[in-house]
């Protein structure tokens, strides 16, 4: 089933971060190398603060009340898009993508509790999923959380948030790798 596809991985992220970096200090957590760089902290926060904002998204698309734009009538237009996005968060692709403001991450020490925030993020995304099977069936359109004028189907969307997570694990290895000792 297409949702196992998703929640497995899901699970291997999780299980990722929490292998790498559940044992650092808070400091080690909340460290950064400069300015333009995140912390593993971060990271986490900045996963935690995109996947939420789908929520509302989702709602609105089972409720049926989402205003599409005229685009999201041209099914072509519609996976160029999305196709476009799930690519610009590839972890294999090296050039850094500026996140909308919405989806910055907490400026402020995050410490360890990020990892019990995460977890318990996780499992929610995981079920959020998994009740939303009938919309990745009916080919449902929705609407970026940060711009009304990204739109890509539901199962797109997933492919994005996992895909981002990825990438942002392998954001936060670098990090700790630039520590020094």
């Amino acid at each position: 089933m297409i949702v196992d596809r998703w929640t497995s991985q899901l699970d291997e992220i999780t299980n990722l971060f929490k292998k790498d970096f559940s044992t650092l200090s808070a400091k080690r957590l909340d460290w950064k190398p400069n300015n333009a760089t995140w912390s593993i902290a971060q990271n986490l926060h900045h996963l935690i603060v995109i996947n939420e904002s789908y929520i509302p998204v989702l709602k609105l698309a089972r409720q049926k009340q989402q205003k599409l734009p005229w685009i999201s009538k041209f099914d072509f237009v519609v996976n160029f898009i999305g196709n476009t996005v799930l690519k610009a968060v590839d972890p294999g692709r090296r050039k850094k993508v500026k996140t909308f403001s919405i989806w910055e991450p907490s400026s402020t020490d995050l410490g360890t509790n990020i990892f019990v925030r995460f977890e318990e993020h996780q499992a929610e995304l995981k079920k959020l999923i998994a009740n939303s099977l009938d919309l990745v069936e009916q080919k449902t359109v929705i609407v970026s959380p940060a711009n009304k004028n990204l739109v890509y189907k539901l199962d797109t969307a997933f492919d994005i948030l996992v895909t981002h997570e990825r990438r942002h694990y392998e954001q936060a290895k670098e990090s700790l790798n630039l520590r020094p000792a």
